[in-house]
Order: structure tokens, then sequence, then C-alpha cells
């Protein structure tokens, strides 16, 4: 049986049509969390999961037309944390415009809405769409994924396995307890991406771990 597209392929094919320039989002990203250590790369691992996620729906023929673009899906999980600093921070994520307006940068209300319905409770607007419930159910994930390769005796999430990120999600509610378990699991929601636990670990998994070198893990 033939694999799936390997995902650093789709990202590279994926940018030759980009509308935006990620590099210029990158760069605002970076200066924008400077101070923060762990937001952008937080970002990096989400923007991985975005597209991991979008590629496994296309190949199971789950996207419908009226679903966003892959690169708005990817650009969404890039800066979805750029207004959580400074004098945003407090009103994250409604600030992702204002914040991005310092480096003459502007986004589609697609992404918008994408990044919003991540924080349903602090914006009103609840996902939707297959690219918003994605945001919203991986974003506490790469979390609890850092976590469990941080207690490898290496330290390192090329070593990290989905099934012992599955079992510390099920049967250890203490570990990583700030961890929102609730809406991870709502991934499995028919309404929404109607994906299994498991899978969707998985897939959040081996997209992180390939570009864990990035960012120095």
């Amino acid at each position: 049986m033939k694999s799936g597209p390997r995902f650093a392929d789709c990202l590279l094919i994926s940018r030759k049509f980009m509308n935006y320039d990620r590099a210029k989002f990158f760069s605002a990203a970076q200066s924008q969390l400077k101070n923060n250590q762990y937001t952008l790369p937080h970002s990096l691992e989400l923007e991985a999961c975005m597209g991991g996620i979008y590629d496994y729906l296309q190949v199971q023929k789950r996207l419908g037309e009226d679903e966003p673009a892959r690169e708005d899906w990817l650009l969404a999980g890039l800066i979805h944390d750029i207004d959580y600093c400074d004098e945003f921070k407090e009103s994250h994520p409604n600030k992702t415009r204002e914040a991005l307006a310092k480096y003459d940068l502007q986004i589609s209300d697609t992404v918008d809405r994408i990044i919003k319905a991540h924080a349903p409770a602090i914006t009103g607007v609840k996902p939707q769409n297959k690219a918003e419930w994605a945001l919203f159910c991986a974003d506490s994930l790469t979390g609890l994924i850092n976590c469990v390769a941080l207690i490898m005796p290496s330290k390192k999430m090329a070593d990290v396995k989905s099934f012992s990120v599955l079992k510390r999600f099920l049967k250890e509610p203490k570990f990583a307890a700030g961890t929102r378990r609730e809406e991870i699991a709502l991934c499995a929601d028919p309404k929404g991406l109607n994906m299994p636990l498991e899978k969707f670990i998985e897939i959040c998994l081996v997209s992180m771990q390939k570009i864990a070198p990035q960012i120095g893990f």
C-alpha cells in the first residue's frame, strides 16, 4: 500500500501557491513573541499539526469545497498566539489583526475566524468548519506531547510514541494537568473532525516530530 504524502513535501508544494508571504508572518511572530520562549515553538508546532491534519483529511476525501485552503490552516496555526503578549495579551486572541498591523501585515476574515474559534469562551466564535475544529482541538495537545518528550531519557521528540501520549492522556490526568483534555477529546465529535482520539494524537505527534529539530526538540 502506498503511503500518503510526506508533510514536508506537501508544505513545499503548498507554499508555491500561497497568497501570503510566510517569511514575513514568521518574522513578525519572532519579533512579537521574542520575550516568550515557549509561544513561538508552540506556534510552529501547531502550524505543523494543522498541515498534518489537513493532509490526512484530504487523503481521506473528507474536506468539502467550502473548507478553507491549506495555506489558511497553516497561517492560522503559525500566528494564532501572536497577540499573546504585551498590550494585547489580556484580549488574546481578539487582537491578532492589531498585532499584525505593527508589521504592515493583514489576514483574511477566514484566517481571523479560525484563530478566534480556538478560544470561543473569550471571542464568542465557536468552531464550525474543520479548520476551526483542528486548531481548537490541537492547541492544547502540543503541550501534552512536549511534556511526554521531556520525560524521555533523551528528552527528544523523535523518541515519543503515540501510544505513550494516549496513555498519559487517558490514564494519568495529573500528568501535564494543565492540558485541556476535554477540548482535545472533541476531535472525535461527528460534527467536527470526526477523528478517533488515537489517530488525532498520531497525526499531531508525527507532524511535530518533523519540525522538532528546527526548535531544538
